[in-house]
């Protein structure tokens, strides 16, 4: 199928209301005159099986522009609004799209486009956290697979994509469009007959608005969300908010009970890569039987196979991963270098599964921090750090030292001044004594990817 039938096809009457942001809701009408008509004017300029990027701020645009992409038979190349000028002409220069739909309109940006296959659907981009991104083609059918494979276990015998016969709430997405977390929700909303309700940027004050106005009882938070949400004193209540799905970075069970206790909703944590999709998570009827396992990634959805390899004493190593993926000359060139001989992905974090299956990520393979022999996971210290009322953040790198290879450092970003002596005590008291940093840094902020993630990078390049 092609994705754009999720909006054209969707359930709805024309008169129902179908796409919301934070000032104006289309109606399914609307939205599918709309898509219809920017497809016609795509198709006109000759992007047939041509790559078409899109540079819009506002949310919604960018679910219209993508779904009337794919109805013209077009590729679908997201580009983050905030990136530079310079990162944007770069990012064209590397995937040669035929046109470019910004806040100018519609333009050609290539003579000589890339031509892709029929049933290319879109571009994303891996994280770049520890290496430089790359681009992963996704195909139509094959994310419809991701989707379904999550979505049908909840609708039991009905099949994916019919009206359910109770209409479901509206699905939030508070992340960017431009993200592999914000297309997935969208169009797992979509094909689960949503309506969805699409945030420009995360803003809190805007969260609980559009919470409250669409009486949302379910939506998806990155990490980093949350502890804004934690943060922000005026935000007293997020009701009726009765499950927040946890995307786009792992989430530590301290940041999980911190959120469940103030807000009072149910924290289901969940694991995946753009190479891959959701591959790891939770359900309702998990939460309501293990509350002991908050923090978990989860259990693996229907079809995934997952092992931990070469696991230390207490059962952890790096995390392999097989999806039910169709696995196509493009996607095997992809992840060549991260393919087991039996096809289990190598994800790079590190991870242990408990007696009931459940996994729970501990770090990054390559944030490890190997201290004279003895491993340092730097969000086990981050967490500590962060409990205390005078910080805000802390994140932890390695520093290079000629005796012991590498010793962790930390950088604090202060809610009011603390001595190195409170902050060493805090970690002696909690860690044991290869985990204490050897020095506190103070930091303005944590610099940090558009989904949350810590660029440990640009912190190294700090220490000289």
């Amino acid at each position: 199928m092609n994705l754009a039938e999720l909006i054209l096809d969707h359930p709805f009457d024309d008169d129902e209301p179908l796409l919301h942001d934070l000032e104006r809701s289309r109606s399914a009408c609307e939205v599918r005159r709309e898509v219809r008509s920017l497809a016609e004017q795509l198709q006109s300029m000759g992007c047939a099986h041509r790559g078409v990027a899109v540079n819009l701020a506002r949310g919604a645009d960018v679910v219209l522009a993508m779904a009337a992409i794919w109805h013209a038979d077009a590729v679908f190349i997201p580009v983050n609004p905030r990136l530079p000028e310079r990162a944007v002409a770069e990012l064209v220069d590397k995937l040669r799209p035929a046109l470019m739909i910004d806040a100018h309109g519609i333009r050609p940006v290539g003579a000589e486009a890339d031509v892709y296959d029929e049933g290319d659907a879109f571009v994303l981009w891996t994280s770049g956290t520890t290496g430089d991104p790359k681009p992963v083609l996704n195909t139509h059918d094959g994310y419809i697979e991701l989707i379904d494979r999550v979505l049908g276990p909840l609708r039991g015998q009905q099949d994916p994509g019919d009206r359910p016969a109770k209409k479901p709430t509206p699905n939030l997405i508070p992340v960017s469009m431009a993200l592999n977390a914000g297309i997935y929700n969208a169009l797992f909303g979509l094909r689960a007959g949503a309506e969805l309700v699409v945030m420009d940027r995360f803003d809190t004050a805007d969260f609980a608005t559009l919470v409250r106005r669409h009486e949302i009882r379910s939506t998806i938070l990155p990490p980093a969300a949350m502890a804004m949400l934690n943060d922000d004193s005026e935000v007293a209540d997020l009701g009726p908010l009765r499950y927040v799905r946890s995307v786009t970075a792992p989430l530590s069970p301290f940041q999980a009970r911190r959120f469940a206790d103030r807000f009072g909703a149910i924290v289901l944590n969940g694991y995946g890569q753009a190479e891959m999709g959701e591959v790891i998570g939770w359900t309702a009827a998990d939460a309501r039987a293990h509350p002991e396992k908050l923090g978990a990634a989860g259990r693996p959805h229907p079809g995934v196979s997952a092992r931990i390899d070469n696991p230390d004493a207490n059962g952890v190593g790096e995390l392999l991963v097989r999806p039910p993926l169709v696995w196509d000359d493009t996607r095997r060139a992809v992840l060549a270098s991260r393919l087991t001989e039996d096809d289990h992905i190598r994800t790079g974090d590190l991870a242990r599964i408990d007696g009931d299956g459940f996994v729970w990520i501990e770090g990054r393979l390559g944030d490890v921090i190997n201290r004279g022999g003895n491993k340092v996971v730097p969000t086990e210290v981050e967490e500590v750090l962060s409990a205390l009322p005078q910080v805000s953040e802390a994140a932890v790198v390695a520093a290079p030292d000629e005796r012991l290879g590498q010793v962790p450092v930390a950088f604090v970003v202060e809610r009011q001044p603390v001595a190195d002596q409170v902050l060493e005590q805090a970690c002696r008291e909690a860690l044991v004594p290869y985990k204490v940093p050897v020095r506190f840094e103070r930091i303005d902020a944590i610099p940090r990817s558009e989904v949350g993630k810590v660029l440990r990078r640009q912190l190294e390049a700090q220490l000289g």
